[in-house]
């Protein structure tokens, strides 16, 4: 593990989200979004849904009410998939942040009827190719698991 300025404040944040799948005649797909917030680059991001849970919110229950939110659509929690930790900079402070995903049953709704105004776009892809396009490596692993345990074959 790198070290760090013993100087420098930390805080740590978690957030919840989830992979939201459904079967198609062509293969399963997932639900990702675009974000209105650019990358670091000024270019667009393709993540999962995803966000801080609220006032004692359960993980899962947070995860299933940022779905609904950024994504337009209700989704049944089917199991965790699995934590991504990393870092990063914001206003000269050091964040060290985890986001636990969960794979979800889509229930209801449509991806392109979203509200959320600080998402420009949800919509559905194949659960395979979200594992190869995802913005970050940790939010294409939890694609991948998805893929495994639907039964598909990650590659």
């Amino acid at each position: 593990m790198p070290m760090r300025d013993a100087g420098s404040p930390v805080e740590r944040e978690f957030s919840a989200g989830g992979v939201v799948v459904r079967e198609t005649p062509r293969g399963p797909e997932c639900i990702v979004i675009v974000p209105s917030r650019r990358s670091a680059a000024g270019t667009p991001v393709l993540a999962l849904p995803k966000g801080h849970p609220e006032d004692g919110e359960r993980p899962e229950d947070a995860a299933l009410r940022e779905v609904r939110e950024e994504a337009g659509v209700e989704a049944d929690v089917v199991e965790k998939l699995g934590d991504v930790r990393y870092w990063y900079q914001r206003d000269g402070r050091r964040i060290a942040k985890v986001v636990s995903f969960f794979l979800l049953a889509h229930r209801a709704g449509d991806p392109a009827r979203h509200a959320d105004h600080e998402i420009d776009e949800a919509r559905w892809v194949p659960l395979e190719a979200a594992g190869h396009e995802l913005s970050f490596p940790g939010e294409r692993d939890m694609a991948r698991r998805a893929l495994s345990r639907t039964g598909g074959a990650a590659r």
